[in-house]
């Protein structure tokens, strides 16, 4: 019993953190962006997360389409059940980094074309039973 209590007590001495960091670019760069809702800061942006799985993304620049999306920050191997175990022996102090780039496209505010879509969509609306 002594034995495995030691045996865990060096264990976890040995056991380091891993570094989970998300790089966020855009084309162009400076477009505001918040993560699940939260400002995180203007592209490039780089911020650390404490979970893997699926972000909901905003970027919003002046004169150009806002993006409204999801991105899934993807479990390392190294990170899965069991294997953490093994790898964070073998090297305690590792590094995750997660980079999503975005390309923001101009604004149209052209009326004419907006006048336009309205009145197709209203016609397409009416046509479906």
């Amino acid at each position: 019993m002594r034995v495995t209590v030691a045996f865990f007590l060096v264990f976890a001495s040995l056991v380091g953190c891993v570094k989970r960091t998300i790089s966020i670019s855009s084309n162009p760069s400076g477009a505001l962006v918040w993560v699940n809702d939260r400002e995180v800061g203007r592209t490039p942006v780089e911020f650390e997360f404490l979970y893997y799985g699926e972000y909901d993304l905003r970027l919003e620049k002046e004169g150009h389409e806002p993006i409204m999306t999801t991105r899934w920050a993807k479990t390392p191997v190294w990170e899965l059940p069991v294997v953490d175990l093994f790898a964070e022996v073998v090297a305690p102090d590792r590094e995750s980094n997660v980079y999503w780039e975005f390309e923001l496209q101009p604004r149209n505010d052209n009326a004419d074309l907006l006048l336009y879509r309205a009145k197709r969509f209203r016609r397409l609306s009416k046509e479906k039973p």
